[in-house]
């Protein structure tokens, strides 16, 4: 079915009924988040089941710079089934405050996010991560970790259901009383080459945005090898398919990452899930066009981003802006392109956000200037060395002082920022950089890259100093935990513990 993406409301008014029913009653965000906080003990009983040795035979994990080392490697399912056996206990973790922050936010209970899982997710996911998902249920039942499809299907959607799904969903439906919802501003990223960088080689840097409940467990380097496309080598969240904050290399060369467009709205309940198509670019796409067309495949609308992508073969870097109405790509061997939540296209601004470009004691705006700051400082120059200050830097360019807060690149949403539009909403929200990675052609070449976990400027962050500071996040109290800085740490695909 072809839809008129101008009338689009109507249509899928129409296209969804069956999966709108039951979901326009809102009920108290502190009941979803009671209900959600007991999640844990879905970990539960000690004695696991005798796991199928055969699937796990060439998956491992082991610990490093506060990281998570995990190879995952073979069938669909057999990838799958290493990753919810290797990782059962933090995907359990990671679950409980997903979905405490899902419902929480949203005043959705987990049901409605289970059944959007069911009814509208699963049929447009591709057989082979069918698949997979279903590998990591049965690898976390070999572990008594109850979890199902849906659970793992909605917690794989957990950056497209909350944040695009039902802001559009309480639109068409007039939900009443219904929380204020938009995109968030997440990520601050650059990739530059040619003469811009050290070496003219390409230098990609990028770091994770999110709130500190996720990001404290936003600690696993993924090295995939699957049975058919390229082998990955990706930050990722346990129990996600996709790197989600989207920092990957893969072995046809291609380099990749990405920024979200703030204030983006828009979603087809008809399109393929964002996780979906991510993970397959990242995983089939052997150049910058392959990228572009796996992803334009099926576009939701979630998840809508800048991403930033580097071809180490050819020394070319793209920026692909990804609306939903939208799409426009940027290309050059000698140039840069940075990323910090601003939408670049006047038409995905006009059309599909309601963005302010003018107002630069916002975030994404004072994030963009300092990126031109740093870039034309520092032309001919840029290197991985550079890549790690850049991404650790304070320097909030409304202020004209060094001053971690929201308007650095290395964010810190848990200090008040007057003026930034979010800060005023959501002030001393725990939220911001929570991990940071960079690579060049070489690296890439070898399937590398060096990551910190935690404020990439190696700040530490006190969960019980923080709430009692702040005791109106007390509802975050049982999954909000310190999170602390970790060295900056090398790994390459292919990588065993070290004796």
């Amino acid at each position: 079915m072809q839809i008129d993406r101008n009338r689009l409301p109507v249509a899928l008014l129409i296209v969804l009924s069956f999966a709108l029913a039951g979901t326009a009653l809102l009920a108290s965000g502190e009941r979803h988040a009671a209900r959600a906080a007991s999640a844990p003990a879905l970990a539960a009983p000690a004695r696991a089941q005798a796991p199928d040795e055969s699937r796990l035979e060439k998956g491992y994990r082991f610990e490093s710079g506060g990281w998570i080392y995990v190879h995952l490697e073979g069938s669909p399912f057999n990838i799958g089934y290493q990753h919810g056996y290797l990782l059962a206990p933090e995907i359990a973790d990671a679950f409980a405050a997903v979905s405490l922050e899902m419902t929480h936010d949203t005043g959705r209970d987990w049901d409605f996010f289970r059944r959007a899982a069911h009814d509208m997710l699963w049929h447009r996911i591709d057989p082979e991560y069918q698949q997979e998902l279903r590998g990591i249920v049965a690898g976390l039942e070999a572990k008594q970790v109850k979890l199902d499809l849906d659970d793992i299907v909605a917690m794989n959607a957990f950056m497209e259901l909350p944040d695009y799904y039902v802001p559009w969903l309480n639109s068409i439906t007039h939900a009443q009383n219904a929380p204020k919802l938009k995109a968030p501003e997440a990520c601050s990223a650059f990739v530059a080459t040619g003469s811009w960088t050290k070496n003219g080689q390409i230098v990609m840097g990028h770091n994770d945005w999110t709130t500190y409940i996720n990001g404290e467990r936003w600690r696993i380097i993924f090295d995939i090898v699957p049975q058919h496309g390229n082998r990955i080598l990706m930050d990722g969240f346990p129990g996600v398919i996709v790197s989600d904050d989207d920092f990957a290399i893969n072995s046809a060369g291609l380099m990749v990452t990405e920024t979200t467009i703030s204030d983006f709205h828009g979603w087809d309940p008809t399109g393929k899930p964002e996780f979906v198509r991510a993970r397959k670019a990242m995983q089939y796409a052997n150049s910058i066009d392959d990228f572009v067309r796996i992803m334009n495949d099926g576009n939701n609308g979630g998840y809508a981003n800048d991403w930033l992508l580097g071809d180490r073969k050819t020394g070319e870097v793209a920026r692909f802006e990804q609306g939903l109405k939208h799409t426009r790509v940027w290309r050059t061997k000698d140039g840069y392109f940075v990323g910090s939540n601003f939408p670049s296209d006047p038409e995905v601004m006009k059309d599909e956000t309601t963005f302010d470009p003018n107002n630069m004691a916002e975030s994404a705006n004072a994030r963009h200037l300092r990126w031109k700051q740093l870039m034309a400082q520092y032309k001919g120059q840029i290197d991985v060395q550079l890549a790690e200050n850049f991404e650790s830097d304070h320097y909030d360019t409304y202020l004209k002082k060094v001053m971690a807060d929201r308007r650095t690149l290395c964010g810190h949403g848990d200090v008040f920022t007057p003026g930034d539009p979010d800060s005023e909403q959501n002030p001393y929200h725990p939220s911001g950089a929570v991990q940071g990675k960079v690579t060049d052609s070489a690296m890439a070449a070898q399937m590398s890259f060096i990551a910190r976990i935690g404020h990439p400027c190696g700040q530490n962050f006190n969960a019980a100093k923080f709430l009692e500071a702040h005791p109106n996040y007390s509802w975050q109290a049982p999954v909000l935990r310190d999170m602390d800085a970790g060295p900056w740490t090398p790994f390459r695909a292919g990588e065993q513990a070290k004796q």
